[in-house]
């Protein structure tokens, strides 16, 4: 069949590829530390026409004979996103041939996708990683019974996930899930919220699942946090310090909600961190 070209890079031995699951919209009044007018500035100067929109990215990993997703993206849930198994198809990739799924975080745009229509596993082959303190918030009963209303539909959603995948489920804490791949701590989103460092042949990309979801914004500003983080301050911390380090060290990164790029480096310039997109490979 033929197949449509979609971003990539390459790792050493390792091919990466962002796919893409579409759009949610979240209004800039969900972000902390700054005004909608000074944000609304800031994507309009940044050439984002829909301010509001957050692109959802999902990854393929390929090397040693293994095809790995990085999320799933949300599925359709919230009517968010929903084209991650079309764009799979369009890039070459059938979902049988998936044999491992990483896990940055659990929250419904990361994992309705990782389910069909049916609410049965989309990826009936892979084995499901995620990490130990993020599937232990989200299956503890106290967590659900102080959620709003709004949090405990994300509760459900993502323990039925946990349930369609038991059988193939392998919690991890941080430090080499797989070989050439390491989790890496990246607390705040959410408790267990993980990014995976792919290194090979002295080459290497961060994906940082959410560090950011309006990256011209909270590139520039990290000081800004979004109402999706459990806890705001840490996830600015935590921002604050993968950006010294991506910046500081050239760290390729990608990211869930980084635009249809897929792939940028950090640069910092007069004090201010700035997104450059990487070019395909």
């Amino acid at each position: 069949m033929s197949t449509l070209a979609f971003p990539a890079q390459r790792v050493g031995d390792l091919t990466i590829t962002a796919i893409s699951d579409g759009y949610l919209n979240a209004g800039l009044d969900f972000l902390s530390n700054i005004d909608t007018v000074e944000a609304s500035r800031m994507q309009r100067e940044a050439g984002q026409e829909e301010p509001t929109a957050v692109h959802i990215n999902c990854y393929v990993v390929r090397g040693a004979d293994r095809t790995m997703l990085i999320d799933g993206g949300a599925g359709g849930i919230k009517q968010w996103g929903g084209h991650l198994k079309r764009n799979l198809s369009l890039a070459g990739i059938e979902p049988t041939t998936i044999d491992t799924v990483l896990l940055t975080h659990a929250h419904p745009d990361h994992v309705g996708g990782l389910m069909n229509e049916a609410g049965e596993v989309a990826f009936p082959n892979a084995e499901l990683v995620v990490n130990r303190q993020e599937m232990k918030f989200w299956q503890d009963d106290g967590n659900l019974a102080r959620a709003s209303e709004r949090a405990r539909g994300n509760f459900l959603i993502a323990r039925q996930v946990f349930e369609c995948y038991r059988d193939k489920l392998r919690t991890i804490d941080e430090g080499e899930v797989l070989p050439g791949i390491r989790a890496v701590p990246l607390p705040g989103h959410t408790d267990g919220h993980t990014g995976y460092l792919l290194e090979s042949r002295d080459q290497g990309v961060l994906v940082w699942g959410d560090i950011v979801h309006f990256p011209h914004i909270q590139i520039k500003r990290p000081d800004v946090s979004i109402a999706f983080d459990q806890d705001p301050s840490l996830a600015a911390t935590t921002r604050s310090r993968i950006l010294e380090r991506v910046s500081s060290d050239g760290i390729l990164i990608a990211g869930m909600h980084l635009g249809e790029p897929g792939f940028a480096r950090i640069k910092r310039t007069r004090g201010e961190y700035g997104l450059h997109y990487e070019a395909d490979a």
